[in-house]
């Protein structure tokens, strides 16, 4: 959507096509029955807002938004408690004995992040910090994560919320002509323009920008010709789909669990790539708590059909019995693993695979096919929709030049 605007107020004719029947992509809002609020089922939060020009967006049109980091209270839960302040001194020290052993590691070869902390995993809280920096910050395990490309998309700055969710914005800010229900299924790019297929005929244009996901192309959902370079196709398998998926629960009465508004709870976890989930409670006064599970475990309760399960006994493993009668029956379940259309929630890189994403995003034919999207920045901004915003009108400015 970012790249059909900008090609638009350059005077280009843009057709703009989305397999489903909504725009969106990732960052989609929807108000649930059972919540009777905003929900956002993916991307939720502009991070790194002092250059997220999403976030200079919202300033623009004068959107209200919340600084999600001022406003949340930090809580470590073991079984029947918040940890002490001793316990919380030395997650402390985890933390930034896990951020030298990897910033020492970065010295050497690309490795995976489970290696890089390997020397230290045994020390106490070690696998409560990977868990939060893999599985939920990088949608996946420490042991299929590139070091270099984790450390690279360490986010700074603030992270912002927009009032009424982020999809919902996107949608009303981005939106333009759009033909929607279209599957693309294959790109004919071997000159001198693009010719590309669709479940609604064939579309044939200058130049063709890409926006799917790295799990739609690995895939083979879209079929190219010529075939793609090696190397970008290496790109491609190097930059697999991770998966960090929500399970949202409303409270069943006043209950709220001796827990505060706007917590962000974590955990004791035994050991690195395990199972485990994170916990935002009652955000901004609201009555529902939202629990985050990423990587393989997540893609495999999915598959199962198990993640409300899973996160209601990991509740009650932390809170006792108690929260068995604080939430209400039923569940919102994101479900980004299975559809089609995206195969995941957002890529990462595997070990030896760092540099995948300037490949990806490499222009081929001097511009005619373009990959852009999360999955191809290399500024810090992959994994979110500010970078993919950037990718799109950098995308469009290729095509210009083109």
């Amino acid at each position: 959507m970012a790249a059909a605007a900008a090609l638009r107020r350059q005077g280009r004719q843009v057709i703009l096509i989305e397999a489903s029947g909504r725009i969106g992509g990732r960052a989609h809002t929807t108000i649930p029955a059972l919540l009777e609020a905003p929900f956002d089922h993916g991307a939720a939060w502009l991070h790194a807002a002092e250059r997220n020009p999403l976030a200079a967006m919202a300033r623009q049109f004068g959107i209200r938004t919340l600084d999600s980091g001022a406003e949340r209270v930090h809580r470590t839960r073991l079984p029947g408690r918040f940890t002490v302040a001793a316990e919380d001194a030395a997650y402390a020290q985890a933390e930034a004995a896990f951020h030298e052993r990897a910033a020492a590691a970065l010295a050497g070869p690309d490795v995976s992040l489970a290696e890089a902390v390997g020397p230290i995993a045994a020390l106490p809280w070690m696998p409560s910090v990977v868990n939060w920096e893999a599985p939920v910050i990088a949608a996946a395990d420490a042991s299929a994560l590139s070091l270099r490309d984790w450390h690279t998309n360490l986010l700074e700055g603030s992270n912002w919320e927009v009032e009424g969710g982020l999809g919902a914005f996107i949608a009303r800010r981005l939106a333009g002509p759009v033909q929607l229900n279209t599957v693309a299924t294959a790109i004919d790019w071997g000159g001198p323009g693009v010719r590309v297929e669709t479940s609604a005929g064939t579309i044939y244009a200058d130049a063709c920008i890409v926006t799917v996901s790295t799990g739609v192309l690995a895939a083979g959902k879209i079929r190219f010709s010529p075939a793609l370079p090696v190397a970008t196709q290496e790109a491609i398998d190097g930059l697999p789909m991770g998966l960090l998926s929500k399970v949202a629960l409303r409270a069943a009465g006043a209950d709220r669990l001796d827990v505060p508004d706007s917590c962000g709870i974590d955990q004791c976890v035994p050991a690195i790539d395990a199972p485990a989930m994170t916990i935002v409670a009652w955000p901004h006064g609201q009555d529902h708590a939202i629990c985050f599970a990423g990587g393989s475990h997540a893609a495999e309760l999915d598959r199962r059909g198990e993640l409300e399960g899973f996160a209601r006994d990991q509740l009650r493993g932390l809170f006792g019995r108690r929260a068995d009668g604080a939430f209400r029956p039923g569940a919102v379940v994101t479900a980004w693993a299975a559809d089609p259309w995206t195969l995941g929630a957002y890529a990462y890189a595997r070990p030896g695979c760092a540099g995948a994403r300037g490949v990806l995003g490499t222009p081929l034919a001097g511009g005619r096919l373009i990959f852009a999207g999360e999955a191809t920045r290399t500024d810090g901004l992959a994994g979110t929709v500010g970078g993919a915003f950037l990718a799109g009108e950098e995308a469009a400015t290729a095509c210009v030049a083109e």
